[in-house]
């Protein structure tokens, strides 16, 4: 079975999504017979490469909100990442650009690396670290057996990023407008963060080749916010 997954590191149901779609194959026990790619979708690609403001006053600024009504939406946001057993601090991350980390995850994809984007997510809200850092990444890299010469001559180049431009094409040219979004062998569409049950069924669909009532949508950040 193939599952490709349309995200972005900054989006916080695109990590929780993704727990939830573990969860699922590991219940069903077939995470072994899943084989997932990894496509790019920035929500931001105009995004600072610097930190230029908190994640209360981005979020009260982007949704017209008072900074209290924002903190109280993002620590929501918090909580659904800890029910699913992710140490979620999104009330401190560091928003940064992403497109050197989706650089860098296909190019570990290239490498047979499969793994690195659990600790890319890790990295940016669990740990607080900012994804624009070039050093940061580079000890993500290294931690998953990649070499870390030829991953700082990808940092320090624009290799891949028609890669990643080629993802996000392909995303529009199919309607998608937020993520994360899910397609299961090609014909088993999930778009956002659907909970364990919908990601079983639909898994249920995809082993028994049936793909009807196949457009399933849950909590998604887009271009113009997370909902």
């Amino acid at each position: 079975m193939k599952i490709e997954i349309w995200s972005d590191y900054a989006c916080p149901f695109c990590y929780i999504g993704e727990a939830k779609l573990e969860k699922a194959m590991n219940e069903l026990g077939i995470k072994d017979q899943v084989n997932i790619e990894m496509r790019s979708f920035e929500l931001d690609p105009n995004a600072s490469y610097e930190v230029v403001s908190n994640t209360e006053d981005r979020f009260a600024k982007k949704y017209g909100l008072s900074n209290s009504m924002a903190a109280e939406r993002i620590r929501q946001i918090e909580q659904y990442g800890k029910n699913e057993g992710i140490d979620f601090k999104y009330y401190t991350t560091r928003y940064t650009n992403t497109m050197d980390a989706h650089r860098l995850t296909h190019y570990a994809a290239k490498q047979g690396n499969k793994t690195i984007a659990k600790d890319l997510f890790k990295a940016y809200f669990t740990d607080n670290l900012e994804l624009s850092d070039k050093n940061v990444l580079k000890e993500i890299a290294v931690k998953n057996g990649l070499d870390e010469n030829e991953v700082e001559k990808v940092l320090n180049s624009n290799e891949f990023e028609s890669d990643v431009r080629k993802d996000e094409t392909q995303a529009y040219s199919m309607g998608v407008r937020g993520v994360p979004y899910f397609l299961i062998n090609g014909e088993i569409n999930l778009s956002g963060a659907q909970n364990v049950e919908t990601f079983k069924t639909a898994l249920k669909q995809a082993m028994q080749d049936d793909s009807q009532n196949n457009d399933l949508s849950g909590m998604s950040c887009g271009i113009d916010g997370c909902n």
